[in-house]
Formats: structure tokens, sequence, C-alpha cells
């Protein structure tokens, strides 16, 4: 066979043909990677228009649709096939308008108008639009590079409600919804530049709730926030429009407005007190109060709202003094009351300190036999510059401010000690505070004292008076039948000056009731103030309670005591509380009738 040879150029795939097809080969290669690369830029750009929280639309420079995502159709509800690719913008606004989707204001030029302000703006801004369900959207609008811009609608609705939600807070009280005391001091400026001949003068009520702890404690902090909401809405109903009505803070509350005169003024003071007098239906039962109320007035002029809210309080802690649910006006002589009171605070911190306190003591004696059978703790204070000071002077200031708890436990303890040197047939009396019965643990720090000083729980009586049982909190029932358990009895003090519910002697553990000395003193001249003294006596034997007569001074009213049937008898007659030390060289006074 001949041998037949080829040129490499001859041979298929060789150089000369291998120069002509990779060129080809490596362009498609390029065009494929490209359109693979485009395909992707697609695919990632449709995602990112699918999940946007704003709705999107892109016009060319002849203002026809090039783009718009879901989110968009979304927001307007629009059917799918109403905003295709290629609508002007004027047909898409005019679909919207149509629709009623804009409030009636917003007019299809009016969107125009806007679109072109926006898009030839050096700082372009979000237009706000109201739509007609409540929803409010934020518009931007901007400008392409080659024409054309780029809308975008995003629905700000809970944002916008959550900035005004904050901003409502910032200048109201979160409770009750009434103004606070920066929106107060706002209202204040505005009642003083408004013109109003026919009211010249400014009223500011400083308000306090009168039974609010005792509420708290006895439903729960939210029968509390229940009430006090009720008091707002009170409040609000019973005052005019244009008064700046406030929550100061836990139960204070303040309203200002602008009277024609002091009785306009005072006459609203009254009718605030009647409303808030009127009993709340709260989801945990049905509960009264009251409230206190300070008013001042003046003359619209000074812009500072402070002096004018001071002397408010200062009324209204007259009020407080004076037997609360009353109104006070203020005047300039509560200043130095005030500041009297202040000073007495003061000095009452320091006699705790320096134990400025003494006790005391004043026999109850039994009507049948005449022998002592119990003695009362007195405390007075012997003042360093003002000698010695009754009770009744600092006592209720104690309470207001606290102090009658260190003190409290002071008088306790003293008295436990000073009893353990009588004779064991002596018991020793000490009253306690309302304050000190509320407090949870009370019972358990009595009887923590009689271990300390030694004293039997029989022989020491704790005095209450009405106010504790009527307010009848979870912590004061806890403390008496903590002590009534242990033995210690439990005496009513001034039995008859307040309610005197007969279903106290029911429902707490009471072991004697003291009939208050204003019916002594009327037992000669008065039916009635006899009649009571015997009735209780009676009842006290039915119940097995024991009775006391207080404020026997004459030989008469003791003769008038004995015959009605009391179980004891105390007063001036048969001893003046005299203090330990010269109970200790006379010993306790006998009698004998």
């Amino acid at each position: 066979m001949p041998h037949t040879s080829l040129r490499r150029s001859e041979i298929p795939g060789g150089p000369e043909h291998g120069l002509v097809l990779r060129p080809r080969l490596e362009g498609l290669d390029r065009l494929s990677a490209l359109n693979a690369a485009l395909t992707e830029q697609i695919r990632l750009f449709e995602g990112a228009l699918r999940n946007m929280n704003q709705g999107l639309c892109m016009f060319d420079a002849q203002s026809r649709l090039v783009v718009s995502n879901q989110r968009y159709r979304d927001i307007f509800n629009f059917p799918h096939d109403m905003v295709l690719t290629g609508m002007a913008q004027h047909e898409i606004c005019s679909a919207l308008v149509a629709r009623g989707l804009y409030s009636p204001e917003v007019t299809l030029e009016e969107i125009e108008r806007s679109t072109r302000a926006a898009l030839q703006a050096a700082e372009p801004a979000p237009i706000t639009r109201e739509l007609c369900d409540g929803r409010t959207l934020a518009i931007n609008h901007r400008i392409m590079d080659g024409g054309g811009w780029v809308s975008t609608f995003e629905d700000i609705t809970e944002q916008r409600r959550s900035a005004e939600r904050i901003a409502h807070l910032a200048h109201h009280d979160a409770l009750t919804d009434l103004a606070n005391t920066r929106a107060m001091r706002q209202g204040y400026r505005d009642l003083i530049v408004a013109r109003d001949d026919e009211r010249p003068l400014l009223a500011m009520y400083y308000i306090d709730l009168d039974r609010f702890k005792f509420v708290n404690d006895t439903y729960g902090h939210a029968a509390g926030d229940e009430l006090l909401q009720e008091v707002a809405a009170r409040l609000r109903k019973n005052t005019r429009r244009g008064d700046v009505v406030a929550r100061l803070g836990g139960d204070e509350f303040a309203l200002v407005h602008r009277v024609s005169d002091e009785a306009a003024a005072t006459s609203t003071a009254q009718r605030l007190l009647n409303v808030l007098s009127e009993p709340f239906d709260l989801a945990s039962g049905r509960v009264h109060t009251g409230a206190s109320i300070g008013l001042a007035i003046r003359a619209v002029q000074d812009l500072d709202m402070d002096p004018l809210l001071h002397d408010a309080d200062l009324a209204l802690r007259h009020s407080k003094t004076g037997g609360r649910g009353v109104y006070s006006v203020f005047e300039p002589s509560m200043s130095d009351a005030f500041e009297a009171r202040r000073r007495t605070e003061a000095d009452l911190r320091a006699a705790l300190e320096e134990e400025q306190f003494e006790l005391h003591y004043q026999s109850l004696v039994d009507a049948r036999e005449g022998h002592v059978v119990c003695v009362e703790a007195l405390v007075r204070w012997r003042h360093p510059t003002r000698g010695l000071i009754p009770p009744l002077s600092f006592i209720p200031l104690a309470e207001d401010t606290g102090l009658i708890l260190p003190l409290g436990r002071w008088i306790l303890e003293r008295a436990c000690r000073d009893a353990q040197a009588w004779p064991e047939t002596v018991d020793v009396a000490v009253n306690v505070s309302s304050v000190q019965m509320r407090q949870k643990g009370f019972g358990a720090e009595v009887l923590a004292v009689l271990a300390e000083t030694g004293l039997a729980a029989a022989r020491l009586e704790i005095e209450i008076t009405e106010s504790s049982l009527l307010e009848g909190s979870e912590a004061t029932q806890e403390n008496l039948a903590a002590l009534h358990d242990a033995g210690i009895r439990i005496a009513m003090d001034d039995f008859g000056t307040g309610y005197s519910s007969l279903s106290y002697l029911r429902r707490f553990p009471i072991d004697k009731i003291k009939i208050d000395r204003s019916f002594m003193s009327e037992a000669a001249t008065s039916a009635d103030a006899r009649a009571i003294i015997r009735a209780v006596a009676g009842l006290g034997i039915s119940l097995g309670i024991t009775t006391v007569v207080e404020g026997v001074e004459t030989a008469q009213q003791l003769e008038l005591a004995r015959s009605e049937g009391v179980g004891q008898v105390q007063g001036y007659l048969l001893s003046r509380p005299q203090p330990q030390a010269m109970l200790s060289r006379t010993g306790l006074p006998q009698h004998r009738w």
C-alpha cells in the first residue's frame, strides 16, 4: 500500500482549525456567563422587590411605569391587573383618587403637584398622606440618573401612633390620663395669657384622697389603681373645658382654672368634696372615700405656678389637721403654722434620739371592790424649752410623719419594764396607734418586747381606737389575731365617739370597751347619755366584755357608774396620771366604798 501523508494544516483540529474555533467558543462562554449573571441579578432584584416593606414604583423619563412591586398593590388593595407596566403616573393616580383611597382634600392635581415639588427639591422630604381607612403613608420620590424617578410608599401608621403615644405620655399621667405636672405648667401659662375679663382670678385646688391607703391595703393595688381612675373620671366630668386637671402623684390631684371671685372658687371646692364623697363601685366592691382640699386664689399675673401650688398645699395641710373631708382657703398665717409644724417635727426627731419622753400612769379601778386592776401608760414629752407637752400636741404629728413607730416601740418597752415593779395582779394598758396596727409584723414586735422585758402576756392590754377597726386592713386583722392568741387583751378606747359599730364586737377579739368621758360628763343632766352607759354596760355583761367608764371626777359620777353596772372606772377622782417614780414612792392608790 502506498504511503500517504497529510500536512498538519489538513488535519481536522490541527493548529489552523484551532485558531478559528477557540475564539468562537470563548465568546459563547462569556455570553453564557453574562446571561447567567443577568438572570441572577434579575432574580435577586425581583426577590428584593417582593420582600420590601415599602411599596415601590419606578417611572421613566416619560412618566411611564417601568417597575412596581406587590407591596405597592397590597398597600392600596389594587387588583393585580390594575397597575400595569407602561401606564402613565397620571392614570395610576387617577385610579387612586377614583377609588376613594385618599381623604377628600387630596385631589389628582395635589398628588401631581406634590410629586413635582418633591422631585425638584434640593433636599427631598417625605410626603405624608392620610388614607380614608385611618392609615398613614410616608411617600418618597427620588430622581434616577438618566431620567425618571423612583417612588416608595411606607405604611407608618403604627410608628405614628407610637410616636403620638410617647408624646402623649410625656404630658399625661399613664394611669389616669390626666395632665402631669409638666403639662399642668403649660396649661397654667395658657390660663395666664388667655383673655377672660369675666374671670380675673386664678384658683388652685390641691386635692388629696382621705382613705386611699385603706383601699390599697384592704382591696389591693389593682383596686387602688381603679379608684384613682374613677376619681380622675369624676374630676373631668365636674370641670369646665379649658380647666387644667392633673395628677400630681400617688393619691394627690390638682385643678387650676379661672374664676370670677372667691365665692365661685369655694363653691367649686365644696362641689368637688361632695362628688368625691359619693361611693365608688369598684370591681372588688363598693368603697367609700373622701377628699381634703387646699385652695389658693390670686390675681392672674404670676407666670410661676409654684407659689400658688405651694399655698394650696399649705391650705391642704390645714384641712387635714382640721379633721379631713373639708376644704381650706389659704391664708398667710398658714405659712407661720407650717413653719411651726416643721420646727416641731425637727424637735420631735431630736426628742426620740435624746429620749425626752416619759410615761405617766393612771389607774383603772374595779367598780365593785375598789382595788386597782390596771394602770394605763400615758406618754408625755418633756421639751427642753417648752416644758411638759401633752400627747394631743404631738401624737398626730408623729402619726403623720411615721415617727409614731419608733416612739410607740419605746412606749411599749418602757411600760412593760415599769409594770414588772407592780404587783402581779395589776396589768398595764398601752395605747397603740392605727398606724402601728397597720404595720405587718406589729403583733410579733409586741411579743418580742414581752420576751425582752419578761412581762407576762396576760398582764398587757393593748388599747386601740375605732379608726383602727374601721380601716380593717389585712395587716390589722393579722396583728389583732396574733395578740389575742398570745393572751394579750384588746381594749377599744373612746367607745361611742365614732361609728361604734356593734359588728366590731363580733368581728374582732375585743376584751374591753372604754366608754368615752363625754358620756359621764353629761350623765347627770342627760338621760340619753346615762341610757347609753347603761346599755353598753349591759351589752358588756351579755358578751363577757369588761366595760370601763372614763372621766369619773366626782363622787356622784362614781356612784352613777357603779349603779349602771360598769366593770371598771377611771378618772381624776380616783387618780391623776403620775410618773413611775411617784408611784414607786406612794404605791398604787387604794379605794374603799
